[in-house]
């Protein structure tokens, strides 16, 4: 019997990002304008839509052609003299350029848009998106977990998002995707689904009378932050809001719920207890700098545990410039306190890859090898530090890699090699998971070393070998005087794996 192979997403959508294909800069018009000014100026420009700005400047609302035409159809020719304020409507649905395309697919599909503006993690609007640009990279059910996550209001919404991800994973990679987008895409939607259910618990808790006292932003730290989740999720997230410390109590309730919502989802609480419902990852901004300051001040192993999580914070919802704040005021910390710097790199050298004395894998009693701890911790580890001494804001490791090769401070076939490794330590990882699920057994860092073929161990042997050299290139970065263009530079859009979620603009999210 012959069977007709089956049918694959199309996946552009998860491999390119919105700022890759909107229209920059953003097209805008005067609240005062008119209607005959306004189909002059789309008309001469090629534009479908405007947003609308007021006499501060700041964006108040949106029009499109079908605005136009609609004032046009009621009123014939007395429409020519409605403004653009008198038209526009005034949500703003938006989304991040750092979003993957399925998220803007999804997004404008479920809202029926065809035109939809982008914006920065500032909430500045940057470009726009159309449905006729996006026309050649429209997937045909590739946008389900998007669509899901967009609505989902319960735990078995978010999940059914969360169990999707093996599969996708495995068809991204069969497809020849390599494993750093990959992980973006599973981090961008873990990203989601934290955002979705913060979004879910404060719209639950303003329903009920309670809104939140301050504007607030939730974080995600970690691997999801950097952008390099694989198929064991757990929860690394925390909260900055605009109140002062007696607010707490909100957001320890709204910590303790989002929580509880997220492990009932299937993303776990995590072991060491990194969760906004924990005092010590939620507070004002007042609290999160001493907080930090203290970090920084202490030099304890806890402190610098600490830090490495907190360093690849993602703002994910809410007032999204709290987290980009806080994550600019940390650097300028860490990259001026030297001792902390060598501190941390004398932790970072206690972390080995996993070779024996004689250069091969060292597998435990049952042959697996971990890779995490012998060999993505390093080597994750090694590009934070540099970065942070850089004052580099990228949060993914490759991308801090190739900051440290920019700033000429290691060679570029070291950076090469290490940025290799890195993708085949996570390639590696994932693929085991993959196999482990498909076995029925819970997926972790941990390879089986003879189910690798000769090839694939002599590449991962090499690999860790260039993981074994980054002690040594740590202290060259440290004791290297800074270069001139050294800054606290913010990350390019798509550094990182998630977007921050949410459909209006700015601090609203």
């Amino acid at each position: 019997m012959i069977t007709s192979a089956p049918v694959l997403p199309d996946l552009e959508p998860y491999r390119r990002r919105v700022s890759a294909v909107m229209r920059s800069p953003v097209a805008d018009i005067g609240a005062g304008a008119t209607l005959a000014e306004i189909a002059r100026h789309m008309s001469d420009n090629a534009y479908g839509a405007l947003l609308v700005r007021d006499r501060f400047d700041q964006h108040v609302g949106i029009l499109t052609e079908r605005d136009v035409t609609r004032a046009l159809g009621r009123d014939g020719a007395a429409a020519l003299q409605l403004t653009a304020a008198d038209i526009m409507s005034r949500e703003i649905v938006a989304i991040n350029e750092a979003a993957f395309l399925f998220r803007a697919i999804g997004r404008m599909r479920r809202l029926n848009l065809r035109y939809l503006p982008v914006t920065d993690n500032a909430g500045r609007f940057t470009g726009m998106l159309t449905a006729r640009g996006l026309l050649r990279l429209r997937a045909q059910d590739s946008q389900m977990i998007a669509d899901e996550l967009d609505i989902a209001q319960s735990a078995e919404e978010l999940g059914h998002a969360r169990a999707a991800l093996p599969q996708l994973a495995a068809t991204l990679l069969a497809e020849g995707s390599e494993a750093p987008p990959v992980a973006a895409v599973i981090s961008g939607i873990y990203a989601d689904i934290t955002a979705r259910a913060a979004a879910v618990i404060e719209a639950e808790f303003t329903r009920a009378g309670d809104p939140a006292p301050a504007p607030w932003c939730m974080l995600i730290l970690g691997s999801g932050g950097r952008g390099e989740s694989l198929l064991k999720p757990d929860q690394d997230n925390a909260i900055i809001h605009a109140g002062s410390s007696e607010d707490d109590g909100w957001y320890a309730r709204a910590g303790e719920r989002i929580a509880a919502l997220l492990d009932a989802a299937g993303v776990p609480f995590c072991k060491g207890g990194v969760m906004a419902k924990n005092t010590a990852w939620r507070g004002s901004q007042g609290q999160w700098r001493a907080r930090v300051t203290e970090w920084i001040g202490r030099h304890t192993p806890e402190a610098l545990l600490n830090v490495d999580i907190f360093y690849d914070l993602q703002p994910v919802y809410g007032a999204l410039r709290l987290g980009e704040a806080l994550r600019f005021e940390a650097l300028a910390a860490a990259r001026s306190s030297p001792l902390f710097l060598r501190l941390m790199a004398e932790q970072t050298a206690q972390l080995h890859p996993a070779l024996n004395f004689f250069g091969r894998l060292k597998a435990d009693s049952d042959g697996r090898v971990d890779l995490k701890l012998g060999g993505l911790l390093p080597l994750v580890s090694a590009a934070r530090l540099m970065a942070l001494r850089l004052g580099v804001a990228a949060t993914g490791t490759a991308d801090r890699l190739r900051a440290v090769g920019h700033a000429g401070l290691i060679g570029d076939a070291d950076i090469a090699g290490l940025i290799a490794a890195h993708a085949l330590l996570l390639e590696t990882i994932l693929r085991q998971q993959l196999a482990d699920l498909a076995a029925g057994r819970a997926p972790g860092s941990r390879v089986d070393a003879a189910s690798l073929t000769r090839p694939q161990r002599d590449r991962l042997k090499a690999a860790l070998k260039h993981v074994a050299l980054l002690p040594d290139m740590v202290q060259d970065v440290l004791t290297a005087p800074l270069p001139p263009t050294a800054d606290l530079r913010a990350p390019a859009p798509g550094g990182q794996g998630g977007e921050p979620a949410g459909e209006q603009s700015g601090d609203a999210r």
